[in-house]
């Protein structure tokens, strides 16, 4: 599975016990197990979302073993033993088990630098919008478009409305914790999960180098495949129902909106320019 020796557990939370292995022979083999895992399950069942203890369970000489879950019987993580590819092509697909996997059997900490650069990808879309819509021959708008001044102030915009799109989520989600006082809401791991889901906003670059007549229709098809995305991985994170997560999303668009109506009440200079961008349902 190309695990080269490495276990289904966190680095450095193994111990050994004898386990019984061969054909009728009885080995002193190695297995890696979780010694702090009575105290806090690591991961999650990509099926029936159940805390578990282990991945698999690595045995000297080359053996592995999928843990089962004790819950569904079924594998706690089939795509451990996958090609990367496939795991994106289920996450793209939006398959619950796949953002399982993603967010809670996983190391990815790269949200960060993802959400620095799905700004500046929507920043460079509003910044295209705006020269296309102002084509001037006066050279002093040339210049001004060369100070880079407009690129800066796209994604300060694109910033602050990703910000309030993310408050109407959580604002919202806070206030119908009380239904689910049972769950405890984890911000963190929310904030990831919505942050490596707006990956989409990645193919508008390629959306406006390869510009043609049906470039507005992709734009609306990247919005709602982003929005798509935020809704599963709201729904995988938190384990609530569709309606919520539905629910949630259209706050945190409503807040989204509310940002813009008061850019331009405002006249940050910024009127037109999301006005244009909110025409591409962005």
């Amino acid at each position: 599975m190309g695990t080269g020796g490495q276990n289904g557990l966190r680095p450095g939370k193994g111990n050994t016990e004898g386990v019984t292995a061969g054909k009728g022979k009885t080995d002193e083999v190695t297995v890696t197990s979780n010694t702090d895992a009575s105290a806090s399950c690591q991961y999650r069942c990509i099926e029936c979302n159940q805390e578990a203890k282990e991945l698999y369970r690595d045995y000297n000489h080359g053996v592995l073993k999928i843990t089962i879950c004790k819950s569904c019987q079924k594998p706690v993580d089939k795509y451990i033993e996958y090609d990367p590819v496939i795991i994106l092509i289920n996450a793209i697909l939006c398959k619950a088990q796949a953002y399982r996997h993603i967010l809670f059997n996983t190391k990815i900490n790269m949200h960060g630098k993802l959400c620095v650069f799905c700004l500046l990808c929507e920043a460079y879309l509003r910044w295209w919008q705006l020269q296309d819509s102002s084509r001037s021959i006066d050279p002093d708008d040339f210049i001004r478009y060369a100070k880079e001044w407009d690129f800066y102030r796209m994604f300060a915009i694109a910033s602050l409305e990703q910000t309030a799109y993310f408050i109407g989520i959580f604002a919202f989600l806070w206030v119908e914790r009380p239904i689910r006082a049972k769950e405890k809401l984890n911000s963190t791991l929310l904030l990831k999960a919505l942050l490596l889901s707006s990956y989409g906003k990645l193919l508008l670059i390629p959306a406006v180098i390869w510009e043609h007549d049906y470039t507005p229709l992709c734009l609306r098809l990247i919005k709602v495949f982003v929005l798509t995305s935020n809704f599963q991985a709201i729904r995988v994170t938190l384990n609530i129902n569709r309606k919520l997560a539905f629910l949630a999303i259209l706050s945190g668009l409503l807040v989204e909106s509310t940002m813009v109506c008061f850019f331009q009440r405002m006249e940050w200079a910024v009127g037109s320019d999301c006005a244009i961008y909110k025409s591409q349902d962005f």
